[in-house]
């Protein structure tokens, strides 16, 4: 007799059901922080995530600050508020305000940013920003936002198009 608990369960793979939304993986976690250097330090060091990315006032964000950190299969956003002047800067103001350091973005990689969004209003999701396109040098990401029961804010990404280090407005980091 052989111990079935040890062995591998082979189940039938689910059907696909067509009218599912095709997600891929979590693209990104975003943290609004009290200071973005100091915690991007910090989890650099505890965790052993790369910094790959930044942006803040001198790529042309006068609101934030922000460093992308990377590990194989992770990739962690750290944000904090230069000065508010927009509704960005008072999203990140207040949600600091209200919560403390936190996550304030899920970001979902998925294949058609555009019929995602649809979906997922479709269905209820608060729609936060339409499907847009953003573009550098690197090429071309679709981005889109929803809202969902929360409060959190899910990005739905698309960066087939794009080779860049994150995001167009984010520089690669070359040395950490």
């Amino acid at each position: 007799m052989t111990d079935t608990a040890a062995e591998p369960v082979l189940l039938t793979a689910p059907r696909e059901e067509p009218d599912l939304v095709p997600m891929g993986h979590a693209d990104a976690v975003v943290f609004a922080v009290g200071d973005a250097e100091r915690a991007a330090r910090r989890y650099a060091a505890a965790l052993g995530l790369r910094c790959i990315a930044y942006a803040g006032p001198e790529t042309g964000e006068p609101e934030t600050v922000s460093y992308v950190l990377r590990a194989p299969g992770t990739r962690i956003v750290l944000t904090s508020l230069v000065q508010v002047i927009g509704p960005r800067g008072r999203e990140l103001a207040a949600h600091l305000a209200r919560h403390g350091d936190g996550v304030v973005d899920l970001a979902l990689a998925v294949p058609d940013v555009y019929y995602a969004y649809d979906y997922a209003v479709d269905r209820g999701a608060g729609p936060l920003a339409e499907p847009y396109e953003v573009h550098d040098r690197y090429g071309t990401v679709v981005l889109a936002a929803i809202g969902v029961p929360g409060g959190t804010r899910h990005t739905l990404v698309d960066r087939s198009g794009y080779a860049g280090p994150y995001l167009p407005g984010y520089l690669p980091v070359e040395h950490w």
